[in-house]
């Protein structure tokens, strides 16, 4: 899903510590994946290029419930 997210958020939602968290959203942000914007205490956490979602939702689509790969979806019809 889209949309801008706190850090509590995202670490609850991964199932990560905070600080876990914020090291991966620090690398992910040097590297202009994601973007990020200061609210008091907060940070929100936006993804910058669309293209990205789609690449984690394809990558997603291959791996199975037990974290092994997929078997390959069937091929779509022209």
């Amino acid at each position: 899903s889209t949309g801008t997210y706190d850090v509590g958020a995202l670490a609850e939602h991964v199932g990560l510590s905070l600080p876990t968290t914020s090291q991966h959203l620090s690398k992910l942000r040097l590297a202009g994946i994601v973007s990020a914007r200061r609210e008091g205490r907060h940070s929100y956490y936006t993804v910058e290029d669309p293209h990205v979602l789609s690449l984690v939702e394809q990558i997603f689509e291959h791996i199975a419930p037990d974290g092994s790969l997929a078997p390959d979806p069937p091929p779509r019809a022209r």
